[in-house]
């Protein structure tokens, strides 16, 4: 692997009869995974592995960001829902042979502890880290370069709200 992309599902609604893992997306997170698909995708983004948690949400922002990328293995994850930073880096560590570019679609809080311990590990800047830990709102995606010894870089950290995000 040479790229992972950490992502927070787009923004959902509230609540929903059938429970929190049932809660679909609500109209601006419909608008915004379109946004973040096509955003990482004009950024060359592009990742031939996506692990999507399991819950409707995520498999909704998936749906809505999959036509910018073309092509690309999607395995559908039921231990990602909300799942803690260790399980995130577990499965992470059990794609990373077969995925040049992965993607981990997933939860709050999982995947910004995840982001933050690695942007710790990349000895990342101090304004990038109060940035990043400030919040990673719905629909944010952090991105990391890893070098041959397992190495994280951090690239790019968007939210869809960001200038020169696409609309």
């Amino acid at each position: 692997m040479h790229r992972l992309i950490l992502m927070r599902h787009a923004e959902a609604e509230r609540a929903h009869p059938g429970g929190d893992r049932e809660r679909p997306l609500s109209a601006r997170g419909r608008d915004d995974a379109g946004v973040m698909g096509r955003t990482l995708a004009r950024r060359g983004l592009r990742p031939d592995l996506a692990l999507v948690s399991s819950a409707v949400r995520t498999r909704q922002t998936w749906d809505l960001m999959q036509d910018a990328f073309g092509d690309v293995e999607v395995r559908i994850e039921p231990d990602l829902y909300n799942a803690p930073a260790e399980m995130l880096r577990a499965l992470i560590a059990e794609a990373a042979e077969n995925a040049g570019c992965l993607l981990v679609l997933a939860h709050n809080p999982g995947v910004p502890v995840l982001a933050g311990d690695y942007l710790l590990q990349a000895a990342a800047s101090p304004a990038l880290m109060e940035r990043m830990t400030g919040g990673f709102p719905p629909g944010s995606a952090a991105v990391f370069a890893i070098d041959p010894q397992g190495r994280r870089t951090h690239e790019a950290y968007l939210t869809p709200r960001d200038p020169g995000v696409l609309a």
